[in-house]
């Protein structure tokens, strides 16, 4: 949750127990905005604390940000949250809003989201963006509230209509998903356009995002590439790893895998879970780099270790075939487990035959239909592959040619060369289909040409 540092002219009606007179106030209060500005927290905090001391709420919570960031002072997060508490007291919503922030990360405070809610809730109704903003995203959780996505977007609009960016881009995404709203790229786009120029980062990325699949705007891969380009130079790492997948598909920019790299490796090492997978496959395959498998199994795991479907993947292939790992199919099974359960259907595949071989699990028909039907259900083409096999083979499913014949065609269709040569078998043998030679050998030839030996051999 957001605690940002506010450089606010405090409000002059309040009412200052030992200041001397509206002069003297009034040149105390410049004084601190402007020892703030110019970066010399000591005297800055020096003014705000007395003008603090006198009871003043918005000097109060500027002293709060000062001990919340270590400006003039140690960083200190209880004397930040006294600080804080003593304005929100006074209804300062500046304040209440980061007492409410306090609670949300328990800082200094025990963790407490129903806290957060309230504080926040306290500054929201008073119009404040950053904690409608706050507020908005509890909703949208349900912490510390029951979740509702259409309360969420009330908060996020009304802070979005004060030009609040993160508003705006979440309220971008509530339009998105269809959650709260009705789905709408449209709306979508426009807010997140309007954070994205206020030079927003996750705005910038969601914008990309929206005109390279043509969602609410002109499908336009140089546009995507702009806006990516726009927050990876600002650090973000999304930014980064998907400006280096434009580089690595050549879309809106020159294919460049070097260029490739360079940017998944500076989203990489922020920890950016699918550009380590990225970066993991260049080493592997050599691109834009030397072919370094070690490297590529350093990266795959680093990936992997934060639930990245992609990185498990990877890396229990690098375990199957033994490449940059010791060879170990118990450990490509616990890899390949890890992803299928998150619904990768690569990994529901390769888990399907490590059962149907007994390669580190007990050799299980059954099994071996049931994940990879997962797969073949989700269009994955090895999947569909496969569980044609079993059909055609009765292996863990009662034998089926009409059934073997439909899961091929879907796999062969999508240019699988196992299915386009098992599907030419079919017709060969006028097995679920009419006997037809001339249709057997087209799909022969198909996967030949990918290099299917059974089909070359026929």
């Amino acid at each position: 949750m957001r605690q940002s540092v506010r450089i606010e002219p405090l409000n002059p009606e309040l009412r200052f127990g030992v200041m001397a007179d509206d002069s003297e106030q009034d040149r105390l209060l410049e004084e601190a905005n402007r020892s703030y500005e110019e970066g010399d927290y000591e005297a800055a905090f020096a003014a705000y604390s007395r003008l603090a001391d006198a009871g003043d709420a918005p000097a109060q919570a500027k002293l709060g940000d000062m001990y919340s960031d270590g400006q003039g002072v140690p960083q200190d997060d209880a004397e930040a949250v006294r600080w804080y508490r003593l304005a929100a007291d006074q209804g300062d919503s500046d304040a209440q809003n980061e007492l409410g922030s306090m609670y949300y990360w328990g800082r200094a405070v025990s963790q407490d989201d129903a806290e957060a809610v309230r504080w926040y809730r306290l500054a929201a109704e008073q119009g404040y963006a950053s904690a409608q903003y706050n507020l908005g995203v509890m909703y949208g959780e349900g912490r510390g509230i029951p979740q509702d996505d259409a309360k969420a977007v009330r908060w996020y609009r009304l802070a979005a209509e004060q030009d609040d960016s993160d508003a705006q881009n979440e309220l971008g995404s509530m339009y998105h998903w269809g959650r709260g709203a009705s789905q709408d790229d449209a709306e979508a786009v426009r807010w997140y356009r309007l954070a994205a120029e206020q030079g927003d980062s996750d705005g910038q990325c969601n914008l990309g995002f929206m005109y390279r699949k043509g969602l609410g705007v002109p499908q336009d891969d140089a546009e995507a590439v702009r806006w990516y380009r726009l927050a990876a130079d600002q650090g973000d790492s999304d930014g980064q790893f998907n400006l280096g997948f434009m580089y690595r598909k050549g879309q809106g920019v020159p294919q460049d895998d070097a260029e490739a790299v360079r940017w998944y490796r500076l989203a990489a090492e922020q920890d950016h879970a699918p550009a380590q997978s990225g970066l993991g496959s260049m080493y592997c395959e050599g691109l834009g780099v030397p072919q370094d498998d070690a490297e590529a199994v350093k990266w795959f795991r680093l990936a992997a270790a934060q639930g990245d479907a992609y990185g498990q993947d990877f890396l229990g292939s690098m375990y199957l075939r033994g490449v940059g790992v010791p060879q170990d199919d118990a450990e490509a099974v616990r890899w390949y487990r890890l992803a299928a359960d998150q619904g990768s259907a690569y990994g529901q595949g390769c888990l399907g035959l490590m059962y149907r071989k007994g390669r580190g699990v007990p050799q299980d028909d059954t099994e071996a239909v049931k994940w990879l039907r997962l797969a073949a259900d989700q269009g994955d083409a090895y999947g569909q592959s496969n569980l044609g096999y079993m059909y055609s083979e009765g292996l863990g499913v009662p034998q089926d040619d009409a059934e073997a014949v439909r899961w091929y065609r879907l796999a062969a269709e999508q240019g699988a060369a196992f299915g386009q040569s098992c599907l030419g078998f079919m017709y060969r043998k006028g097995r679920s289909v009419p006997q037809d030679d001339a249709e057997a050998v087209r799909w022969y030839r198909l996967a030949a040409e990918q290099g299917d030996s059974y089909a070359q051999s026929n």
